[in-house]
């Protein structure tokens, strides 16, 4: 796990400082080891830098200020081969091949053995140097054969390419800058702008899906000509003329009609989560197990003392998260494993509040309690966290997935809007509902972030007006199952949304997350089960709890789906300083002439939906994002 970085200036060679300020900038990404690469005239020379290694330093000059056409830079945290044979930028043997790389591959053992038996030679125990080896035996077939997270970037000076590789479902953020004058990319969107050819802008089509799904769509970012690199992709560049194309290795496979019964589906499903919790609990530095009370992190647990009879466990307790403190504890005495829970109080939820908004690099609904989690996680030692994401997306676990047969059918009465008249905001409501034509549209109000009528009356005409308004470039398949909202919630919601999240806020602390319910083989398994057993409208993750039965107690297969989160309304209900911050920011807000502060104010003084809050939150960290990236 660590951080990438890198530019191509297509046309004239520019100063090392940039790599070297791009570094530095995810420095929480990688605080044991950092190098570079850097090409110009034809060659290429690798370089140490300041927080190398002794070892290292001792191998490499330590980069100064020259120029150059390509850099990459790199940021380790050693979780495999702690030795400096795990150093990046990798080298071929011949020095033609170049790679970074961020990530973990669990498969990386088994790929090996493969390419051995075809005479290739390993000098590291490293999963890095096993990638560069499949590249050079598979080429770009290679990535599929990946089984985990990886955001990739490799150099070939044979083929004269450079290609960026981003995994599956999107659980290593890539991102780049691209113009006329070159390619800038990296782990983190705050590393691009540390390069000269790269310049702050707001991109007003990627902010309107952020209000609109509590996340920018992928491939937007809210940062104009700054592109998150789409999961399961990977985009080549040539070096001779500079042409970019883009191809995907891997589609979500789509269900088969077949009669595998339910009970043969959780034997199988209990196989792999095996199989892929084995996998992941392999690494060179402790791991634990982060419990949030319910039934998909619980069940990691449960599996996991079979593998690492020394595994830990821990628990983060906010307010009124009583019940899923209980039972995490009460399932932690169930199956023997030592556990921890760690209380976070106000002053702590608060504390470093604008800071931790900030690190995030777009607008979002809420506080994000995984920055608690991971702070733990790194004081507590623990480098590597199994977390229970994924789950709610691979198996149905949302509540408002529920409410998807009830939607197909009262589609059919959308003919209705036009005859809505009246403006009050139950009619509203009303009137949103009956706009619902798609499942993509169903998807966005499921994510209960502003509507679109709403987002029209908050931004400035001038402004909205530029704003492209068709989303159907979004749109997946469209099937009128579950199987068409399951595509919806695995690209968006998950790749867009959550690991995207947890990155960051695991990296902050230099703690590296992992996700045993988004294996390859159990993604692709589940994927094509008949809908039936899948999704049954009433229960949400029902083949998840059949798989949970013979492990956990009754008590957390009973709780209902509640999720981890941070109840920010209460803070802005019962915190004076919740209330003052909020203020504070929405004052600042209203004098950039962006939104129209009569409806801001409107928000902010009636407060009386359940969740009006969340609007209101999404304009405050707007705010803090516009602080942070464009003004300092």
């Amino acid at each position: 796990m660590c951080g990438i970085t890198g530019y191509y200036s297509f046309h004239k060679s520019i100063s090392s400082t940039n790599i070297l300020e791009m570094n530095q900038a995810i420095k929480h990404r990688g605080p044991d080891d950092e190098g570079f690469w850097l090409y110009s005239a034809d060659q290429g020379i690798s370089f140490s830098g300041n927080d190398s290694t002794q070892k290292i330093k001792e191998q490499f000059p330590v980069l100064q200020d020259i120029n150059s056409d390509i850099a990459l830079g790199f940021r380790r945290l050693s979780i495999i081969d702690l030795s400096e044979k795990g150093h990046q930028p990798m080298l071929s043997e011949n020095e033609q091949i170049i790679i970074t790389f961020n990530g973990e591959i669990y498969n990386f053992k088994k790929l090996r053995k493969e390419l051995e038996s075809l005479g290739y030679s390993f000098h590291s125990t490293s999963d890095t140097e096993v990638i560069l080896k499949a590249y050079q035996e598979w080429g770009n077939s290679a990535f599929a054969k990946l089984d985990g997270m990886f955001a990739i970037c490799i150099v070939d000076l044979i083929s004269q390419k450079l290609i960026l590789v981003r995994d599956r479902v999107g659980m290593k953020p890539l991102f780049y800058h691209h113009s006329k004058d070159g390619l800038v990319w990296g782990s983190e969107i705050k590393i691009l702008l540390k390069n000269e050819l790269v310049k702050a802008e707001i991109n007003w089509n990627g902010v309107y899906t952020n209000f609109l799904f509590q996340t920018t769509l992928a491939p937007q970012t809210c940062f104009q000509h700054i592109f998150s690199l789409e999961p399961a992709s990977f985009m080549t560049i040539d070096l001779k003329d500079y042409k970019i194309s883009k191809e995907k290795f891997w589609k979500l496979p789509s269900p088969l009609s077949n009669d595998i019964s339910e009970e043969e589906a959780v034997k199988k499903i209990d196989e792999l989560l095996s199989e892929s919790i084995s996998e992941q609990l392999y690494a060179d530095v402790p791991v634990a197990i982060m419990m949030s009370g319910g039934i998909d992190s619980t069940l990691i647990a449960s599996k996991s003392k079979s593998f690492n009879a020394n595994i830990n466990t821990y628990t983060i307790s906010y307010p009124f998260s009583e019940e899923e403190v209980k039972n995490a504890s009460l399932a932690a005495k169930h199956f023997g494993v030592p556990h921890e829970i760690k209380k976070v109080n106000d002053d702590e939820a608060l504390e470093d509040l604008k800071e931790n908004i900030q690190h995030f690099e777009e607008p979002y609904s809420s506080f994000e309690v995984l920055i608690n989690a991971a702070k733990y996680a790194h004081d507590k030692n623990f480098k590597v966290v199994l977390s229970g994401n994924g789950a709610d997306e691979l198996f149905a676990g949302y509540s408002h997935t529920l409410k998807l047969n009830k939607w197909l059918l009262m589609r059919n009465f959308n003919f209705v809007n036009p005859f809505i008249f009246t403006k009050d905001k139950f009619s509203q409501r009303v009137k949103n509902y009956f706009s619902q034509d798609h499942m993509f549209d169903f998807f966005r109000q499921s994510q209960i972030s502003m509507r679109p009528l709403e987002v029209k009356s908050l931004i400035n005409p001038d402004i909205y007006g530029k704003i492209d308004l068709h989303l159907s470039k979004y749109h997946l398949s469209e099937a009128k199952n579950y199987a068409g909202y399951f595509e919806y919630d695995m690209k968006y919601s998950l790749s867009s949304h959550h690991v995207f999240r947890d990155d960051l806020s695991a990296m902050k602390y230099s703690v590296e997350f992992r996700y045993p319910y988004l294996s390859n083989s159990l993604i692709d398994y589940v994927s094509v089960l008949p809908q039936n057993i899948r999704f049954n409208g009433v229960q949400n993750k029902p083949l998840l709890r059949k798989t949970a039965e013979k492990y956990l107690p009754q008590a957390v297969l009973n709780m209902p789906k509640k999720g981890f989160s941070f109840p920010v309304s209460h803070f802005i209900k019962n915190e004076k300083r919740v209330r003052d911050f909020i203020v504070e920011n929405l004052e600042s807000l209203k004098k950039r002439n962006f939104f129209n502060a009569a409806v801001i104010d409107e928000w902010w003084n009636h407060q009386e939906h359940e969740y009006d809050w969340v609007k209101i939150w999404q304009l405050v960290t707007f705010e803090l994002w516009y602080q942070k990236y464009f003004e300092e």
